[in-house]
């Protein structure tokens, strides 16, 4: 691979691992916002906070995903050895657990009863 092909990549990889960054401070603090908001208009402090933990579990779901696909372009840049590779991988396997278990949190079901979901929601 040509050094300047290297060192776009390298650049893509760290500008998407700092835009990673972004969107999570910036979900915590959207998140946190509309949670003291929601909490003082409507006085029900509990609805707010069940809110307040799906938009906040969402944002990190993003966030999460962009690091994921961060690690992803970044290892086109490394060579191919379990050294380089292996931490790497362990990292991404622990980040798409993390959003597994995130989604099913926020959904309040495992993904693949989405669909069965969404057909009793149109029963009713």
């Amino acid at each position: 691979m040509s050094s300047d092909i290297h060192s776009l990549v390298v650049i893509a990889a760290a500008a998407l691992q700092v835009f990673s960054i972004i969107v999570l401070v910036t979900a915590v603090f959207a998140a946190s916002g509309l949670f003291v908001t929601q909490g003082v208009k409507g006085h029900d402090w509990r609805d707010a906070f069940d809110h307040y933990r799906a938009n906040l579990g969402r944002g990190i779901l993003l966030g999460l995903e962009l690091l994921v696909v961060a690690d992803i372009i970044a290892t086109v840049v490394e060579p191919l050895s379990f050294e380089r590779v292996g931490p790497l991988a362990a990292i991404v396997l622990i980040r798409t657990f993390l959003s597994f278990a995130l989604e099913t949190e926020i959904q309040g079901r495992w993904p693949w009863r989405r669909a069965e979901a969404e057909t009793n929601r149109k029963r009713r």
